[in-house]
């Protein structure tokens, strides 16, 4: 193919579907391959909503891109995306990465056979607030995250796991080093057959904790992050892409209880610790992921969340809803 970047195309015209498309369609670097999806009516909506190609078929599209997003439901990742590495075409599959390990498993295979680059569309990884507080994390000791949306029928082809908590899960084994060494969880159903309200508390090797709370039966919508560690406290809105980090002063006396602190005034804690406003640039996060996605394909060198990383996720998730399904048997 000869064009200015790599033709990236867009399978699944859905809700998550049509914005990759329209990314990608306003992208520089990159050639826009056309989009397809099984509803015609609604791959033609995007298509001419877009001023991008409308392909008949998987097939054709194949035949036109380098690479692709697999935007469609779960239970069909592992199909669509074996479909495209078999030919050597690059993907980017939405999370969660597959329905299940094995079907993960599949894919890394078919991607390693093929060497073509797998990347998992964990869009938090490229957040505002999470990319300005990469330079102030230092070991974190304790995370806490509350993910709390309205319901909406999309994404309940799946447990609030597999649709809302395994970002965080992401995010934190990404903040976090070392194994997870212990996973407790709970979660009911409200609206749905499968678990709508989950609580996670996640133990890693290292002595770190990670408290996670996911809701999709929520009346306020709430998305935030908060991390504990010797060095101070990061509080991060991932809805608005800000946050900030409040750092112990320095030359502080250690504080004792037979004693008064001497030096610090009645200022509360603004006496005590200096506030450190977390500002990220002001880029969409879909695009900035669209463009690591971009890069990889080009350089052949691994994206942001590796395929690795969204299996990694997936595992993660899984045993959590294990956990859970345990949880209500005991307590039945």
């Amino acid at each position: 193919m000869t064009h200015s970047g790599p033709a990236i195309g867009v399978i699944g015209t859905g809700s998550l579907g049509f914005h990759h498309a329209r990314v990608l369609a306003g992208l520089g670097g990159l050639c826009m391959a056309g989009v397809f999806d099984l509803d015609p009516d609604r791959s033609r909506h995007a298509a001419t909503e877009l001023g991008v190609e409308r392909h008949e078929s998987l097939d054709s599209l194949l035949s036109a891109a380098d690479a692709v997003v697999v935007a469609v439901p779960t239970v069909d990742h592992e199909d669509v995306a074996l479909a495209a590495l078999d030919r050597g075409v690059h993907v980017l599959i939405e999370k969660p990465m597959a329905p299940s390990l094995a079907a993960a498993d599949r894919i890394l295979a078919a991607a390693e056979a093929s060497g073509a680059v797998v990347q998992i569309g964990h869009i938090e990884r490229f957040n505002a607030a999470v990319l300005a507080a990469e330079p102030y994390l230092l070991e974190p000791l304790f995370i806490e995250s509350h993910r709390l949306a309205p319901f909406v029928a999309r994404g309940t082809d799946v447990a609030v796991v597999l649709d809302l908590m395994i970002h965080d899960v992401d995010l934190v084994q990404s903040l976090v080093t070392g194994d997870i060494s212990d996973i407790a969880a709970t979660g009911i159903p409200i609206f749905t057959d499968t678990v709508d309200i989950a609580s996670a508390r996640l133990s890693f090797e290292s002595g770190a904790v990670a408290n996670l709370t996911a809701s999709r039966v929520s009346v306020e919508p709430m998305r935030k992050l908060r991390i504990f560690q010797a060095s101070g406290y990061l509080s991060l809105d991932l809805a608005a892409g800000t946050g900030e980090f409040l750092q112990l002063k320095r030359g502080l006396p250690v504080f004792s209880q037979d004693r008064v602190w001497e030096g610090v005034g009645d200022g509360g804690l603004a006496s005590l610790v200096d506030r450190i406003e977390l500002v990220g640039e002001d880029a969409e996060p879909l695009a900035l992921e669209l463009e690591n996605f971009r890069d990889a394909v080009q350089s052949l060198a691994p994206p942001a969340v590796s395929g690795r990383d969204g299996r990694s996720a997936l595992a993660v998730s899984l045993a959590i809803e294990e956990r859970i399904k345990r949880h209500v048997a005991d307590t039945h």
